[in-house]
């Protein structure tokens, strides 16, 4: 196996010889995609680093690597024993890539206008005016670089149904199109795999965890034209598809982009979302109208009354399955591992007929795993669980009618006082952005303090995001909207679907994450306007051996007591007598 630095090593020499300083690498791919294909998964071919998120920027001396808080240990684990850089941002004084950049004295950056959003390129060039470094962009270079690089990904399609979308994909073209429309637009063209599939109610499975496929989509004031490939459709979802859409291959997509746009001379596009090489392209050929999120990405997020149904299904069936495992850890025999315990609940997932696959890898972290936000356990890393810790199992299943995203942190052996009380206050919480009121127009980031109150009033903390959202049966992370201390200046909007999950990580010891998806709907109007709150959606009981009820008020035990209510109600019925009864006794009131 060729070593990381092997790898560093060739592509500095590539970079010498075609006279480049440094090459910036974005770590996704042509369509600015959280998870990519093995194609394209080049900052982890280059450095070993295989978390989700990271930017790396190869010089012709050295190799740099930013992760925030989620990889700072995995990022070191990963890193260890090579000669990549790491920078951990958020640290004090670590300055973010783009910053970095503008205070090096290089020659050139490079980057692929293929794999960076025009946001991003732009920000890029802006921290570079000034110096001497000239940014220089270049196609992809990693066909020549990368042996037996894998292809594109290939999968076939399937149709979503009208009674499982909540809208046609007429429906949906047409609110589109009105959009475009009010804008003074006359076409618009979207690269973002999720919102190509969500628009035209079709699924694929070219990613591991999101059932997209690869593809572009133009919608004109004539047309909608699809570029994907002809053999990824049988011959009755082909005939039922081409009836309202025109289909191109893949390949073909720049070279019929002109003839596209010509006749629609305003084409509205989506500046974080599109990449740097369509976005210079479609400026050549039409007027371009910006927009810093698509009009399709804010039109799915707002899940219709189908599709939150849909998810309530979805988390039936995965509540349904972690009640099992759950039981099952009462009764088992051998002691699990890391690895066994997520295979464990993925065995109980795949016995329903709904279930397609998981929405992201598993992260089972026990004991110190646990304090590694998105740990991701190995044959060789795999603990057992046999120790007084505590495991965060966070996973998620992609299911015919949704999407879920679901952690629970268990507790194998006795519990110290230390465990109850962090415990306890990230479950304090979580209750509170649960129960939470607010008014129309109220953003993710007013939100967030909620969940960390009880947390910070103890001097503890903890990095990451509250929430992200959550696609229908589409990517388990899906924007715009957030729960974060970035103030992100989009409100919260009835069927959101959303994700709770306050958490504490004491580094080298363990961690706690409790995390279930909510969806925002209006719970009424008043004097002063509409307000909204939330339904939480995931049926699972929090582990009661970890509570500290002298640190929980009468309201927040009620809160408890009600929710365990809730789920024993809606999933006993639905279990062998074993598991209910042992719902039964993870459900009593608290007090009990």
């Amino acid at each position: 196996m060729i070593h990381v630095d092997e790898r560093i090593a060739a592509l500095q020499s590539y970079l010498k010889e075609q006279g480049l300083s440094s090459l910036y690498i974005s770590g996704t791919d042509v369509h600015l995609g959280e998870y990519v294909p093995e194609r394209y998964r080049i900052r982890q071919w280059i450095t070993g680093f295989t978390g989700s998120a990271g930017t790396v920027i190869v010089t012709t001396d050295a190799c740099h690597l930013w992760v925030d808080s989620r990889y700072y240990i995995q990022g070191e684990v990963q890193t260890k024993g090579t000669s990549v850089t790491l920078h951990l941002l958020g640290v004090e004084g670590v300055l973010d890539p783009f910053e970095w950049v503008g205070e090096q004295q290089l020659t050139t950056l490079a980057v692929d206008g293929s794999t960076i959003s025009v946001d991003d390129y732009r920000t890029l060039k802006k921290n570079l005016a000034g110096s001497r470094t000239a940014l220089t962009i270049i196609s992809d270079i990693f066909d020549e670089l990368w042996p037996d690089r894998p292809d594109r990904p290939f999968s076939m399609l399937k149709e979503l149904p009208d009674e499982i979308a909540g809208r046609s994909r007429g429906e949906k073209l047409a609110q589109l199109r009105s959009a475009i429309k009010k804008l003074k637009a006359s076409s618009i063209v979207i690269s973002t795999l999720d919102d190509i599939a969500w628009v035209l109610n079709l699924r694929g499975r070219d990613l591991p965890y999101t059932p997209v496929f690869y593809a572009y989509l133009v919608i004109t004031e004539a047309r909608v034209v699809l570029f994907t490939d002809r053999e990824r459709f049988d011959e009755d979802l082909y005939t039922l598809v081409s009836r309202d859409i025109d289909l191109f291959s893949y390949e073909s997509f720049y070279k019929e982009l002109s003839d596209l746009i010509a006749p629609s001379p305003v084409v509205v596009v989506s500046t974080s979302q599109t990449t740097q090489e369509l976005f210079a392209r479609l400026q050549e050929e039409a007027k371009v109208l910006e927009q810093k999120i698509q009009i399709s990405t804010f039109l799915k997020a707002r899940k219709n009354a189908t599709e939150i149904e849909g998810f309530r299904r979805a988390h039936y069936l995965d509540g349904i399955a972690l009640v099992r495992l759950l039981s099952s850890l009462d009764n088992n025999q051998e002691p699990l591992d890391e690895i066994s315990i997520a295979d464990r609940l993925e065995s109980f997932r795949k016995e329903s007929d709904e279930y397609l696959f998981p929405s992201f890898s598993p992260i089972a972290g026990f004991a110190a795993h646990g304090a590694m936000e998105h740990y991701s356990a190995s044959e060789e890393s795999s603990a057992k669980l046999i120790e007084n810790s505590l495991l965060v199992l966070d996973t998620g299943g992609q299911y015919l009618t949704g999407t879920t995203d679901v952690t629970r942190t268990l507790l194998f052996g006795e519990a110290s006082d230390e465990m109850k009380r962090d415990y306890t206050l990230v479950l304090k919480g979580n209750l509170a952005l649960s129960r939470a009121r607010f008014p129309r127009g109220t953003k993710g980031y007013q939100l967030d303090v909620l969940a960390r109150q009880f947390l910070w009033n103890r001097g503890y903390a903890y990095t990451h995001g509250t929430g992200h959202g959550v696609g229908f049966c589409l990517g388990v992370h899906e924007g715009p909207m957030r729960i974060s201390p970035h103030p992100i200046d989009l409100p919260l909007e009835p069927g959101n679907v959303l994700s709770n999950e306050p958490g504490l990580y004491r580094r080298g010891s363990y961690g706690i994450r409790l995390e279930n998806l909510v969806s925002v709907f209006e719970e009424g109007v008043s004097e002063f306007g509409p307000f909204y709150t939330f339904e939480v959606l995931t049926l699972c009981p929090f582990e009661r051996r970890l509570i500290d009820l002298s640190l929980l008020t009468d309201e927040e035990v009620a809160m408890l007591d009600a929710y365990h209510q809730w789920v024993y109600d809606e999933l006993s019925r639905s279990l062998e007598e074993p598991d209910e009864q042992w719902l039964k006794q993870a459900t009593l009131p608290l007090k009990k």
